[in-house]
């Protein structure tokens, strides 16, 4: 199995975790997801009140400068803990 089918069935395998991780959680997968499959963030931080889109652009600029397959990794690895923690 290549890296990015592997990457691919563990982002649709963690959308059926029994519980929902934590916001945390999220936003740590949110982030390495959009920089494996966009790269480098490449919009304008939202603006002061819309808190979730500006916890997202958070999440996402944090890996910048971090190499595609380095985030599938990252990526794999949480979501394997979330799926052992929460179950499927």
């Amino acid at each position: 199995m290549t890296l990015k089918a592997e990457f691919e069935q563990y982002a649709e395998n963690v959308k059926k975790v029994k519980t929902r991780p934590t916001d945390q959680e999220l936003l740590d997968l949110y982030g390495l997801y959009k920089q494996a499959i966009v790269g480098d963030i490449n919009t304008d931080k939202p603006g002061i009140t819309d808190l979730k889109g500006k916890a997202k652009w958070e999440a996402w600029n944090s890996r910048k400068g971090m190499s595609n397959d380095d985030a599938m990794n990252a990526y794999i690895s949480l979501a394997k803990e979330a799926i052992e923690k929460y179950g499927m």
